[in-house]
């Protein structure tokens, strides 16, 4: 089971915050001034980094292992799920309008669907996967 918790780089900015990095991700950053502020903005920079990736219908990345002195930056198992929906897409060269048709609803309903910060039920991931001949599984280890 691969999890989607993305080793993240921190270096001070010489102004008592620090700068975050995604090793596996190098074309983003962001910063933050505590450590409170950590995984939600990391959190944040991820899924900005995975809405660019799929607007230029390129695969997103999946995270490498954690090196010393990395801390990881987890995703939510909702946002997991629609990454590996849109990879799925962008491999199969998959256009929201097509997902619309295997599924039989609306365009905007699969725009929802692929929105990475919309709310949307697993099952209905799971229907978008499925209608892409693919597996949605879950488990717990």
């Amino acid at each position: 089971m691969y999890q989607y918790q993305y080793p993240a780089n921190l270096e001070d900015n010489g102004e008592g915050g620090f700068i975050v990095s995604f090793r596996d991700i190098p074309e983003i950053n962001t910063e933050i001034w505590n450590m409170d502020e950590l995984f939600e903005t990391g959190k944040d920079a991820l899924i900005t980094a995975a809405d660019i990736c799929f607007e230029k219908r390129i695969i997103f990345p999946k995270p490498s292992k954690k090196m010393e002195n990395e801390v990881l930056i987890p995703l939510p198992i909702s946002v997991v799920a629609k990454i590996l929906l849109l990879n799925t897409m962008v491999e199969g060269n998959i256009r929201a309008a097509d997902l619309a048709r295997k599924m039989n609803i609306k365009a905007q309903e699969v725009n929802r669907i692929i929105n990475l910060r919309h709310n949307t039920k697993i099952d209905t991931i799971q229907t978008a996967l499925k209608a892409l001949n693919k597996d949605f599984q879950l488990a717990v280890v």
